[in-house]
């Protein structure tokens, strides 16, 4: 009996002991983002030249125009710089119903286009989860976005556009939602000018997840965001025929 008790007390201080050497077990870490090196970086997609390409190493976010600095800040993950949006609700007011969380690229006017972006979402999971990739953007109330919701109804996981009224859904595909998780996942916005054509993609680059077909805004800037929860981008590459 004896050695029986002995065997089974230091069974279960092994186990204990395992178990605090490895507290991870009980709480995943999202994995590291994978990054391009220098060299890697594609300088054409789709027949597109490549405009711009942002990685956050520098430390700063000069090149992003946000309505509300205040709400965005540059954070580190391991050894990587992402600019983080950690407000979920910033101080901007939209002139009409539409996101409240925006920060748009400086300096680049663009009709045929193609956005590609790594994004994480840092919100607890609930129904209209989102983080949102803006385009076509003339001004604060006229815009397109796509809103990459959790549940899809018609205020989320769709193509909006905003024509100087509340946001209005023109997607002509969607699906049931955008499966977040707390892990970076990429996203990519393909425009076409001529057709009217909008493609969105996410995680597969094969299929587009939405579509929808417009030629209100044949030009404008491209930006990042959420309607109001918070998230990580980096990595962003912006393809395109640049009109100013």
């Amino acid at each position: 009996m004896l050695r029986t008790l002995t065997i089974a007390s230091l069974t279960t201080g092994l186990m204990l002991i395992s178990s605090a050497s490895h507290p991870a077990l009980s709480a995943k870490e999202p994995a590291p983002l994978k990054t391009y090196e220098p060299d890697q970086v594609p300088q054409k997609m789709q027949g597109l030249p490549l405009l711009f390409h942002e990685n956050f190493e520098s430390g700063k976010a000069d090149h992003w125009e946000p309505t509300d600095d205040k709400a965005w800040k540059m954070i580190h993950q391991g050894d990587n710089h992402v600019f983080s949006l950690t407000k979920k609700r910033s101080k901007f007011e939209p002139p009409v119903r539409s996101p409240y969380n925006r920060a748009l690229l400086k300096n680049f006017d663009v009709s045929d286009f193609i956005f590609d972006v790594k994004l994480q979402s840092t919100i607890p999971d609930y129904g209209h989860r989102d983080l949102c990739l803006f385009f076509g953007y003339q001004d604060d109330a006229h815009f397109y976005y796509v809103h990459l919701g959790k549940k899809m109804d018609d205020h989320a996981n769709q193509i909006f556009i905003v024509n100087n009224k509340p946001r209005t859904k023109i997607s002509t595909k969607t699906t049931a939602g955008t499966d977040w998780d707390d892990e970076w996942h990429h996203a990519r916005v393909v425009r076409d000018t001529k057709s009217g054509s909008i493609k969105i993609y996410f995680d597969d680059m094969d299929e587009p997840v939405m579509t929808a077909t417009d030629k209100t805004f044949l030009t404008g800037r491209v930006g990042i965001g959420s309607f109001d929860d918070t998230g990580n981008f980096d990595e962003l590459l912006l393809f395109g025929k640049q009109v100013k």
